[in-house]
């Protein structure tokens, strides 16, 4: 039964952490954006996440939060939230689902602990700046 179930492979799009300029903390801090570097249209784009791991031997985790898109244009980029400094330090947990046409496509992003960070950027396609992504 299980056999007859094709589950689709999710192909050019991705995470990227990213480190911008904020007026609100008055220094900067790091954003996640969904980046979509298919020439599809993504619609109907659930997000959910959250962070967890441990702190001084001691587990600790995150509430869910979620985000809904309409539609994600081909070749294009969304910022999805601010991860806050506090959390850097676990495992951020980010969880896509989206259809193109009729098909469902979900996959798991996950940044491990302590690999968003300066020393860690590479270039992010679409965007043009530095930041951390994750496939």
């Amino acid at each position: 039964m299980k056999s007859d179930i094709t589950v689709p492979e999710v192909e050019n799009v991705f995470l990227a952490a990213v480190q911008e300029w904020s007026d609100d903390f008055m220094e900067k801090v790091w954003y996640a954006y969904l980046i979509n570097d298919s020439d599809f249209q993504l619609d109907s784009v659930m997000v959910v996440s959250k962070a967890f791991g441990t702190i001084d031997g001691e587990m600790k985790k995150t509430s869910l939060l979620r985000h809904a898109f309409m539609e994600v244009p081909a070749v294009s980029v969304v910022k999805i939230e601010m991860i806050e400094k506090s959390v850097l330090a676990l495992n951020n947990e980010f969880m896509i689902t989206y259809f193109i046409g009729n098909t469902l496509y979900d996959k798991k992003f996950i940044f491990k602990a302590n690999s968003i960070n300066e020393t860690d950027v590479e270039e992010v396609p679409l965007l043009f700046v530095d930041g951390v992504m994750v496939k």
